[in-house]
């Protein structure tokens, strides 16, 4: 009996790219202390007046089937968020609530691409882009940006790859690199889009998470609206990562086949976490900016530790949770770096190979511990790093 292609090689037939958090975790099982700067989890938890809400919407029954496009409230909820934050015209025709943002990325492109289909994404990536493409049976096709642009997209590599293929994936602001597309990066995106006939796939999970410049939705572009989808999620914006709340944005018809969709994979979301969602969503940007605050601190105190030192690069952080720190100057592979870092010092980051060939020579650390233990950690790997480089 043998398991289908499809399944047994979603990465490709190599890494996943966690090698080094498995080793960590490994490592912690152990009984050892070590530092976790690797994966996207807030250091907070979601906060107790959501889990509130949850516990009441429970309690007062709305635990079975619920509506499999999602609860009319909590669609409408998103909708006038992108309303207000786009200027696109939004409404709950035009949103499908998805177990997070991951599933929501999976649906997307079963919606546009098919069998055999080329589908690009831009390296650096998120670790599951690649298999998810291949999850739909389409093709990935890594489109390379560049450290020396910041990793800010250059539409003429786009636009080399784009003939025949159906469709793109993009991200900002950005994971792994914490860059903010430009509005001059997105016309240019936008415009060979267009000329190539090309489904935008925007995925706009940390767009309450921006230091320097402004998040622009791609949605948002004159000739965008109708061929844009628009991955959103719960989990970075409000610490409910586990909760498993996210949605897609597009025009009615691809969301009408996309009810279809969940009707036969995931039957919908649970309705006491679509309605602490919907209740989350109603307080407004105060309780957002709470949940970002700590990386918007921590930023700062990376920018102060790994000034006037030349061991270690920093590509300009401008969002998300992350750093993407340059560490070439070592001579070492991303790869190498963070296993010697970890067996050294207890300290996992991520290898920027883990997101990519453009990466490669990088490394990426999450922001995702208290301030002094972060910190003193991001110490210890500059001066890890320097005499590498000397």
């Amino acid at each position: 009996m043998q398991l289908s292609h499809r399944i047994t090689h979603l990465t490709g037939g190599g890494s996943d790219g966690w090698d080094v958090f498995y080793k960590a975790r490994r490592m912690i099982a152990e009984g050892q202390d070590v530092i976790e700067l690797t994966i996207g989890e807030h250091d907070i938890r979601t906060d107790p007046v959501i889990l509130d809400a949850m516990h009441r919407a429970a309690l007062g029954g709305h635990t079975g089937y619920a509506m499999v496009p999602g609860t009319p409230g909590l669609r409408d909820a998103v909708a006038d968020r992108l309303t207000a934050r786009t200027g696109v015209p939004t409404t709950r025709d035009n949103i499908l609530i998805t177990p997070g943002g991951q599933s929501a990325l999976f649906a997307s492109h079963h919606a546009v691409c098919d069998e055999g289909d080329r589908a690009l994404f831009l390296d650096p990536y998120y670790a599951t882009y690649p298999g998810t493409i291949r999850s739909v049976g389409a093709v990935p096709v890594p489109v390379p940006t560049h450290a020396e642009d910041a990793f800010q997209p250059r539409p003429d590599d786009i636009a080399r790859l784009a003939s025949g293929a159906k469709s793109l994936l993009i991200n900002t602001p950005n994971n792994p690199t914490g860059t903010v597309y430009s509005r001059q990066t997105l016309e240019g995106i936008a415009s060979v889009c267009i000329e190539n006939d090309l489904w935008l796939i925007s995925d706009e999970v940390y767009d309450t998470q921006v230091w320097q410049g402004a998040h622009l939705s791609p949605r948002a572009l004159p000739g965008m609206t109708d061929r844009t989808l628009v991955v959103g999620s719960m989990s970075k914006s409000h610490a409910m990562t586990g909760s498993r709340i996210g949605w897609i944005a597009g025009p009615e018809e691809v969301i009408q086949t996309l009810i279809t969709l969940a009707t036969h994979t995931t039957y919908g979301v649970a309705g006491f976490i679509q309605d602490a969602a919907e209740f989350a969503l109603a307080q407004g940007t105060a309780l957002e900016d709470e949940v970002s605050a700590p990386f918007r601190r921590r930023r700062a105190l990376a920018q102060d530790i790994l000034e006037g030192q030349n061991a270690v690069g920093l590509i300009p952080a401008q969002g998300a949770m992350y750093l993407m720190l340059d560490i070439r100057t070592t001579g070492l592979s991303g790869e190498d770096f963070a296993n010697r870092l970890l067996d050294a010092h207890r300290i996992a980051v991520m290898p920027g190979e883990s997101f990519g060939q453009s990466a490669a020579g990088h490394v990426r650390v999450a922001m995702t511990i208290d301030d002094d233990r972060f910190a003193e950690a991001l110490r210890v790997l500059v001066d890890f790093a320097a005499p590498l480089s000397d």
